[in-house]
């Protein structure tokens, strides 16, 4: 029988319109703000209400999905988001174009979450992981077919054409999820956290979810952070301190997400088969390496490897680590547990940018990525510190205790 439930096929479906959305949005955005006369550092700020639209509503859009069911807070968000994506060429003024961006950022994080909700309760524990990166895949692929896309309508096309056609894709994906995605129940084996009995069928308060999946929200800041901060500066570093020509470093975010299409569901298969935070910390391991490498790398091609591999790690720890959410919480949490972990994933994004700028502008572009490698190598250290929070790890460590044989010990097992 395939993991691939009908309304997982459905959210795939609806993944990749809605990424090529997002990916001609920003491909166009900067440009568009440039030609309208505002200047880098007010391009950077607008920036910032984005940021601040999905922090704003991270918490409370799991809430809405209590009340409406995931599927309908998807499709409204993505209805809003196509209104957006149509507005956002018409705004000229500067309050104008922050109201635009800050709802954008509403309905994007309201995406997100719901699209998560629905990704988790759907996944079996046992696949979770490979599910989530399908979901990931899915979603890059929109990612790198939106810039091409938007490239090519530039050249011919206004840009009210351009964001328009964005526009549509995001308003069909709507469309799709109000007319072919009921709300479903959650899958039989979503969860793989063991409940005390005064737990069992009571909601789990904001502060004990948050305890349970520190590790995945860890991740998800330093990936939003990491990945905010590094698309506007690692080419500015290999620009003024490698001396790599700026028409060579377009290439760079292709690249990062072509290492996780190729890897992500690779990792995703292992860390289903020997646990999830384990997967993590070694991914983060790899990436780190990766991001000290360009301090010591010259050659122009060898610094695209290292680009490469660091899609392929860190981009790919990004879904295990959401799957490591859903084996930690129960399917009654996971808007919840969602919208926490999404939080910390747009702070990220929020603050990344501002505190690698200050560290490339004082300290140099060599000080900015050892302050990238420091944080992740604490992270590394975190998840050996609480790797008892993924079930997996629980279960090797007590076996008995958990009514499971040891899995090492199995012939299909961690170490089969």
């Amino acid at each position: 029988m395939s993991p691939v439930t009908p309304q997982l096929r459905r959210l795939y479906a609806t993944t990749l319109p809605f990424g090529i959305a997002c990916g001609i949005s920003i491909g166009l955005t900067a440009v568009h703000l440039n030609r309208l006369g505002y200047s880098k550092d007010s391009i950077g700020f607008l920036a910032l209400f984005f940021g601040g639209g999905l922090v704003a509503f991270a918490l409370p859009v799991g809430a809405i999905i209590r009340r409406f069911s995931a599927e309908r807070v998807l499709a409204a968000s993505l209805l809003g988001y196509a209104g957006c994506l149509a507005a956002f060429p018409f705004a000229k003024t500067f309050a104008q174009v922050a109201a635009v961006r800050f709802v954008d950022g509403l309905f994007t994080i309201g995406i997100w979450v719901s699209s998560e909700t629905v990704l988790l309760a759907q996944a079996r524990k046992e696949h979770k992981a490979y599910l989530t990166t399908l979901y990931a895949i899915w979603l890059a692929s929109g990612y790198v077919a939106g810039p091409l896309m938007a490239t090519g309508m530039d050249r011919f096309v206004p840009a009210t054409v351009s964001f328009g056609v964005a526009a549509l894709f995001a308003l069909g994906a709507g469309l799709y999820v109000a007319l072919k995605m009921p709300p479903a129940p959650p899958v039989e084996g979503a969860s793989a956290d063991e409940e005390t009995e005064g737990e069992k069928g009571s909601e789990l308060s904001a502060a004990t979810i948050l305890w349970r999946i520190k590790t995945s929200c860890f991740a998800s800041f330093s990936y939003g952070y990491f990945q905010a901060a590094v698309v506007i500066f690692l080419p500015l570093y290999l620009i003024e301190s490698k001396g790599i020509p700026e028409n060579r470093t377009i290439v760079l975010p292709g690249l990062f997400c072509l290492g996780m299409m190729i890897f992500s569901n690779v990792a995703g298969r292992v860390a289903d088969r020997v646990g999830h935070l384990r997967a993590v910390r070694v991914l983060s391991f790899i990436g780190l390496c990766c991001v000290a490498g360009f301090i010591y790398a010259d050659n122009y091609w060898l610094m695209l490897a290292i680009v490469f591999g660091t899609g392929g790690s860190f981009a790919s720890m990004s879904p295990v680590a959401l799957a490591l959410t859903g084996v930690i919480v129960e399917p009654r949490d996971y808007s919840r547990a969602n919208s926490i972990y999404n939080m910390f994933y747009a702070a990220g994004i929020l603050s990344g940018p501002l505190v690698a700028s200050q560290i490339f502008q004082r300290l140099g572009g060599v000080a900015m990525l050892y302050h990238h490698v420091a944080m992740w190598a604490a992270f590394v250290l975190f998840t050996v510190i609480f790797m008892y929070d993924d079930p997996a790890a629980r279960r090797r460590r007590d076996p008995k205790d958990a009514g499971d044989p040891d899995p090492t010990e199995l012939p299909g097992g961690a170490a089969g």
